[in-house]
């Protein structure tokens, strides 16, 4: 039944790639998920979808699974904005891989190339951050623009920041720390500057309203990074839901800032596009996450797609923090989605989940999922990497790639003469 529902894909090259999902070119949002962070395939078919929807369907948002400040050096890049002072490159943090790798940089060369044709800058496609991590970067970017157009601002949130400094560069301490000392004064200092900064928006507005959309978000990061931080160690769903709704509020303020018609497309890991309420996250540990609070707002306006691949090779860790490998992924295992799809016989594939109800009602039953991000351990797979979920549910349409093979890293060798100031991944 998969076998006869299969759409069968073409090269990532190929303009019937990104034809094929014109059937979701009309909604507000399309989540692009991956089964793990470290696949080429993965990378360069959300590529290929994204190009024709912003080509042919006027999507103007990217908004990728990656921290604020880092994917703002690549808007810069993108559409042609002036350079920024900054203190290092983007993308330096664990995973490198994941972003500064072969398959985005040529990504982002063509949405710059695209928009150099774009005069309307309304009209440009943009490069966005989603994420909650880059605390520091953040902080920096709100006192750099306070700095220019508030300076009396700019001295009381250096005051305010100020107790988070000792933590700007290993955010993750703090959380320790505040079960121990009298720190929690600092989740309401990041809160009155968020509050500050959205009450000054018109007047900000008005000499720069782009500078002041990054400026708010990075204060909005600093708030939620700070709770975050801070319940990490409590454990439980708390501190999966703040980053998943933190990334959801962003995804919103970004349309709204881009205007009533605006579309944007979204690429995160499937454990945070595909709907929450239909996987062992939301049925076990009360995890909610991207998808489904798309759906919850947007409705069938919000189209979720999910990635697969049976086996072939991935760049990941075996430990946070650890050193990147190219690993060899495990065939799929005999009672998962991946595994029915890998006995459909079919190479690479979209799969409508909502063309064919009898196959739908066929896949309802939940089954194993395997999800590998950034670390993969394949001798403990089928307890690190694979949950039950109901693929129908879960998402509208799914991917499938029956053989992969790992990122490319940017190294030295792929180091490009004579690139702009503004060129994100310089090596």
């Amino acid at each position: 039944m998969i076998a006869a529902a299969a759409e069968r894909l073409p090269g990532f090259d190929d303009p019937a790639f990104g034809r094929l999902f014109d059937r979701f070119a009309d909604r507000r949002v399309v989540l692009l998920g991956e089964a793990s962070h470290g696949t080429s395939e993965f990378y360069r078919a959300r590529a290929a979808i994204t190009r024709h929807l912003i080509e042919k369907h006027g999507f103007t948002i990217v908004a990728v699974e990656a921290d604020w400040p880092d994917a703002a050096a690549v808007d810069g890049y993108v559409r042609h904005r002036p350079a920024r002072e900054r203190a290092e490159l983007p993308f330096q943090r664990f995973p490198t891989w994941m972003w500064r790798n072969t398959d985005v940089a040529a990504f982002i060369d063509w949405m710059r190339q695209h928009n150099e044709g774009v005069a309307d800058p309304e009209r440009q496609a943009g490069f966005y951050g989603l994420d909650i991590y880059n605390m520091r970067g953040s902080i920096a970017a709100v006192l750099a623009y306070l700095d220019k157009v508030d300076p009396e601002a700019a001295a009381v949130a250096r005051e305010r920041y100020g107790c988070l400094t000792p933590w700007q560069r290993e955010p993750s301490t703090y959380g320790r720390a505040v079960l121990t000392a009298g720190y929690r004064k600092c989740e309401q200092a990041v809160i009155d500057q968020c509050r500050e900064l959205l009450k000054n928006r018109l007047e900000y507005t008005l000499q720069d309203g782009e500078s002041f959309l990054d400026a708010a978000q990075n204060a909005r990061l600093v708030a939620s990074a700070e709770r975050y931080y801070r319940i990490m160690y409590y454990g439980g769903a708390e501190s999966w839901n703040l980053r998943d709704t933190h990334m959801f509020e962003t995804l919103e303020h970004l349309l709204e800032a881009r205007g009533p018609q605006s579309k944007a497309v979204v690429w995160a890991h499937n454990s945070h596009i595909g709907d929450a309420r239909y996987t062992d996250m939301g049925a076990m540990r009360d995890e909610l996450n991207i998808g489904q609070l798309c759906r919850e707002r947007f409705g069938d306006q919000a189209a979720l797609i999910g990635f697969g691949t049976h086996t072939g090779t991935v760049a990941a860790g075996t430990d946070w923090d650890g050193d990147m490998e190219i690993k060899r992924v495990r065939p799929s295992h005999r009672d998962s989605y991946e595994r029915l799809c890998h006995d459909a016989g079919v190479a690479r594939f979209l799969l409508d989940l909502g063309r064919d109800e009898a196959l739908r009602r066929r896949l309802l039953e939940p089954r194993l999922e395997r999800f590998i991000g950034v670390i993969y351990r394949p001798d403990s797979e089928l307890m690190s990497h694979y949950a039950d979920a109901s693929l129908p549910q879960q998402s509208d349409a799914f991917v499938w790639f029956d053989e992969t093979q790992a990122v490319t890293p940017l190294g030295p060798e792929h180091a490009k003469p004579g690139v702009p100031d503004t060129y994100p991944f310089g090596l």
